[in-house]
């Protein structure tokens, strides 16, 4: 190979990184402020009566969260789970700020959905929700995704401290 033509591919391997680099900062991105966009989302629909009725029968047979409801009643419970939603996604927006508090959040979000999918085996007669808790297998990976990238973020910057 000559060294003009060598040159050249080097130069087109170079691009091919820096756009591969880009493209794998912005998903990232993307992929983690969508996962803190659901968790508000979510979170905040739980303090709406049509959305408590909603979980109830979920949370109800859930082996996690069956003792809500009996403490606090279908709104309040809806509520407790709302807030904790809204509380997870705001860990996970800090990584600008503290990766390790984002880490801890997208770990956090690992359970929440870990246990929402568990609902597709503890429902009786989830049918008609299925198709609803389906996502949160995509939502587990986000959360798995921030969670690795965070921490590795942490470890970069030489702290593990908030």
């Amino acid at each position: 190979m000559s060294s003009v033509a060598y040159a050249a591919n080097t130069a087109s391997h170079e691009r091919v990184s820096t756009v591969a680099s880009r493209l794998s900062r912005v998903g990232g991105f993307v992929l983690r402020y969508s996962l803190v966009l659901f968790l508000f989302l979510f979170g905040a629909l739980k303090w709406t009566p049509a959305e408590a009725q909603g979980v109830e029968p979920m949370v109800r047979h859930s082996p996690v969260f069956f003792w809500l409801y009996p403490l606090f009643g279908i709104q309040r419970g809806s509520e407790v789970i709302g807030l904790i939603e809204i509380a997870i996604g705001t860990l996970i927006a800090s990584r600008r700020w503290s990766p390790v508090v984002s880490a801890t959040g997208s770990i956090a979000a690992c359970g929440v959905f870990a246990v929402t999918l568990s609902f597709l085996f503890t429902t009786p007669d989830v049918g008609p929700s299925a198709p609803f808790l389906l996502k949160d297998i995509a939502l587990l990976g986000a959360a798995l995704w921030s969670a690795g990238e965070a921490l590795a973020a942490s470890a970069a910057r030489g702290s593990t401290r908030p």
